[in-house]
């Protein structure tokens, strides 16, 4: 099972506002034709995104910008604006292992540290990239 792609499109939306900020209308319109959905996948981001702090917009309005400096956002703060996670948990149990099989009454024992370290590592990797380093990379792929 993959991730939902509502992350990499948000990372989408912010490279392409900063790219062609001032030079186009910054609409769901435009936002959705770049990244080929549908408006209403980017309007359903961007609600997420403005509760967040990370993106200003008004309702009928041409105008969505960035709400920070790049620098002070991470990769992070785009993925848990997205509730990516459940109870702060990047990976789901099934909630009725048997108590009668030894495997099922110890599997938590087992895997929950683990997957915690997992969570944390990635957790730690996305809070090292900001939206500046997005950016960096973005212009010189775009402008090739």
């Amino acid at each position: 099972m993959q991730f939902s792609n509502r992350f990499a499109i948000a990372i989408h939306m912010f490279a392409y506002i900063h790219t062609y900020e001032g030079e186009e209308k910054m609409t769901s319109a435009n936002l959705a034709r770049s990244v080929n959905v549908n408006p209403v996948v980017i309007r359903q981001i961007l609600s997420k995104l403005k509760a967040a702090g990370l993106l200003n917009s008004s309702q009928g309005s041409s105008h969505i910008e960035i709400a920070k400096n790049p620098e002070d956002i991470t990769l992070l703060d785009i993925f848990r604006a997205l509730d990516m996670m459940r109870e702060d948990r990047l990976f789901g149990y099934h909630s009725n292992p048997s108590t009668e099989c030894p495997v099922g009454r110890n599997i938590h024992a087992v895997l929950d540290d683990q997957l915690l370290d997992v969570q944390r590592a990635m957790e730690n990797s996305l809070q090292s990239v900001t939206l500046a380093d997005v950016f960096k990379d973005t212009a010189s792929y775009v402008w090739r």
